[in-house]
């Protein structure tokens, strides 16, 4: 997926640059992305992990999100606790 506006709150804006999609279990998914908030300020770039579901209509919904700052201190922090899992 490339370049995707998802949304606005307030004056962010968020733009998805890339997302990769795993389903699992009966109707739920697992996406990784990254993506970038723009203000007026300037933009940021993050790494998110959500979770969601499909709706009958084949609709995305979110219910759970976590945000990574794209750091590589963090993303390595992250990986290597992963790891150990």
């Amino acid at each position: 997926m490339e370049e995707e506006t998802r949304g606005k709150r307030g004056d962010v804006e968020f733009v998805t640059i890339r997302a990769e999609k795993i389903n699992f279990g009966r109707n739920n998914f697992l996406e990784v992305a990254r993506k970038k908030a723009t203000t007026a300020e300037g933009s940021n770039e993050f790494i998110s992990v959500s979770r969601g579901y499909y709706l009958p209509d084949k609709t995305e919904r979110f219910k759970r999100s976590l945000t990574i700052p794209d750091d590589a201190e963090i993303k390595n922090f992250v990986a290597e606790k992963i790891k150990a899992l």
